[in-house]
């Protein structure tokens, strides 16, 4: 459900959360990172991070420089001038990600779940094909690769992705793991609902896992050129295409990461248009699959 006028929710005396509705859907997050870009680029007084997600964003505002009411008028006023999105422009950077899929690392992460924790459980790969009608886990595969994601949001984990297929027959959906997984090599790429993410470092999990980058997203040594900046790679309304490799791709990557040397392939900054996406996705078969 998309809201008709966006709810305004208190959280805490330092945070203010805006609703745009209540469903997994792009349009949403397009709303949410153009208020971002309104309030960035006003200098609103007081506000001091704003926070997009799927279908809502939570505002870091002082409330000694500004009240939560005269906040909340701002932001009224500012969603006022960036509701026609046909005529939104988004800044976006294109991430080409090398990813080994169906990798031995997953596999041993699942293996490890099966033994110790539910023997019952089927095989990430295959219980995500299953559940969207497709051949196999080969096929999860060139579905799950032929689309550039969209990522809405930086989560749980510093640094952690939470992206959405710009391409509508690439959309897939799973449950989370129940109980999660007690650990997951960093690296890393599954989906819970209908988002994929991605693990910056080793730890527990509770996404259905198929694939692993050897490229870092969190570095605190910042290693490698796009990491200068800042020990995370991804910012909200980047878009990311995985690059499907082989095992040797792989190690060859990952030393090359560990060296300093890995050249990554990023494109800077171009111009998203969510009316040029809307007229694209109109052409399409959404219920063709690859």
């Amino acid at each position: 459900m998309i809201y008709d006028e966006p709810r305004f929710l208190p959280g805490g005396d330092r945070f203010l959360e805006i609703e745009f509705g209540n469903e997994l859907n792009l349009e949403l997050n397009f709303r949410a990172q153009a208020l971002g870009q309104a309030v960035a680029a006003e200098g609103v007084r007081g506000v001091t991070e704003f926070a997009p997600f799927f279908s809502a964003a939570l505002v870091h505002y002082d409330p000694d420089v500004i009240s939560r009411a005269d906040l909340e008028r701002e932001l009224h006023r500012l969603l006022e001038t960036c509701t026609a999105l046909d005529d939104l422009e988004i800044p976006s950077r294109l991430i080409y990600m090398p990813a080994m899929y169906l990798d031995p690392w997953s596999a041993e992460a699942i293996d490890q779940y099966i033994e110790r924790i539910n023997p019952d459980k089927e095989r990430d790969p295959d219980f995500v094909a299953r559940l969207n009608g497709l051949e196999d886990a080969q096929q999860l595969v060139r579905v799950h690769s032929g689309t550039e994601y969209w990522i809405a949001a930086l989560g749980f984990w510093p640094g952690t992705p939470f992206m959405m297929p710009l391409d509508p027959r690439c959309r897939l959906f799973a449950p989370k793991y129940n109980p999660p997984r007690t650990f997951t090599y960093k690296g890393t790429i599954g989906m819970g609902g209908g988002t994929t993410a991605m693990y910056p470092v080793d730890g527990p999990g509770g996404y259905q896992i198929f694939a692993r980058t050897p490229v870092p997203i969190w570095d605190v040594q910042q290693r490698l050129k796009p990491f200068k900046e800042a020990p995370y790679l991804l910012r909200p309304t980047d878009r990311m295409k995985y690059v499907n490799i082989t095992r040797e791709e792989f190690e060859m990557i990952e030393r090359k990461c560990e060296e300093g040397t890995y050249e990554m392939n990023v494109v800077e900054y171009q111009k998203f248009s969510p009316k040029s996406y809307r007229a694209w996705v109109a052409t399409l078969d959404v219920n063709a699959r690859f």
